[in-house]
Parts: C-alpha cells; structure tokens; sequence
C-alpha cells in the first residue's frame, strides 16, 4: 500500500497487488469524517470473502452433481469494538442464496463450503500471521 492520509489512522492511499492486476483507492468513508470517495478495508475483505466460499460453494456443488449457476453470496464486514477488550473487531454476516436448489440439499452444500472455505476457517480459526518491519534501506532479508 503507498502513502496517503494516515492522520486519522484508517488507511488511505492505494492498495495494489504485486502482479498489477488490483490497484484501490483506499479512503475513510464520509460517515466516518473522512472524505469518503474511496474503498475501505471492510469492504476489500468482504469482496475477498463471497469471492472464496462462492467459488468453494461450486466446486462442492459440481463435484456434488447441482446445478448452482444463479447461486450468489453476500458477505456484509461490520467494523467495531471488542466488548471483551474495547480494540477493534470485525463481524462477518454472510447470506448465501441457491435458487432451484432443494433447501435440505442447499442447507448441507453451505455446512460443507463453511468446512472447506479458507476464509471462513480462518474467520473461525484466525490465521497465521508474522508482523516484521521491513528492514530501513528497503533490502530484504534473507
């Protein structure tokens, strides 16, 4: 991600993978006093989330032999304090819609993509993560 406004620390600026295919504005949203215009982190992960278990959700369908052309998959990324704590936290709520699909068969097709879905192990199970800061004159370590 490249510089922007961090005075308020939410991320700005522009996030791009490393092979050019994505590159997001990134901005506070309005409602937050920012300037708004851009995309937020909530909504990248949300978008990143229904992208993985809808694809996690056909595979299973088509190795289970049903048809889920129209199927679709809402995640919505609540951001928000830790009662716990009083941090910071996310909420996920994700809806899945199957249209055509017998709902008992419908309801075990989503038990099973929640099993198989990275993402949603790891909404469950949190993720490995190592935290290291990039040594100062921009080298990588070996």
């Amino acid at each position: 991600m490249t510089g922007g406004d961090a005075c308020h620390g939410r991320a700005s600026g522009i996030v791009r993978s490393d092979d050019g295919n994505v590159a997001i504005e990134l901005r506070l949203p309005e409602a937050l006093g920012g300037p708004g215009g851009g995309a937020n982190p909530e909504q990248l992960f949300a978008a990143a989330y229904a992208a993985c278990f809808h694809g996690a959700l056909s595979l299973l369908a088509t190795r289970a032999g049903v048809r889920t052309a129209d199927a679709s998959v809402e995640v919505k990324v609540e951001f928000g304090r830790d009662p716990v704590d009083g941090l910071f936290r996310l909420a996920a709520h994700t809806r899945i819609r199957l249209p055509g699909v017998e709902r008992a068969l419908a309801e075990q097709l989503v038990r099973d993509t929640e099993r198989f879905c990275p993402y949603t192990k790891m909404a469950r199970q949190g993720i490995e993560n190592v935290v290291a800061l990039a040594p100062a004159d921009g080298a990588d370590e070996a």
